[in-house]
């Protein structure tokens, strides 16, 4: 009988054929920002390499908002592939982050759209 610890150096460890999800090669995060901060301009797309949607995506102005909301969401759940179908790397170490970063984002551009509405409506009336 072999002892595999110490067999020569040729021979694959036991866990050598362990079977790894496949991961993409494209980040997570930069997907992430990338939707978040250019999404209406479609960059995530091309980022994942999906060049043609990327191309409608840029001249619909993100789907007047809609594609962008929806890209952005699907990044955040995990749910993003890239052109060859594979998950993202690095979503489960950074999807907390990401999420708490979004949603202060989010409430700071209502807090800011609403002081600005307050201040047109009282300049308007007087």
């Amino acid at each position: 009988m072999t002892d595999l610890n110490n067999a020569p150096a040729y021979y694959p460890s036991p866990t050598a054929y362990s079977a790894q999800p496949a991961v993409s090669n494209k980040s997570f995060v930069a997907n992430w920002l990338l939707a978040l901060l250019l999404g209406t301009l479609g960059i995530d797309r091309f980022y994942l390499g999906k060049i043609g949607t990327g191309i409608l995506k840029l001249i619909t102005f993100g789907g007047f908002g809609i594609w962008t909301l929806i890209d952005l969401i699907l990044a955040l759940t995990g749910s993003t592939r890239d052109k060859q179908g594979l998950p993202l790397a690095g979503y489960d170490e950074n999807k907390k982050i990401a999420l708490i970063v979004t949603l202060i984002l989010v409430v700071l551009s209502a807090i800011s759209s609403g002081i600005s509405t307050a201040t047109y409506l009282t300049q308007v009336t007087g």
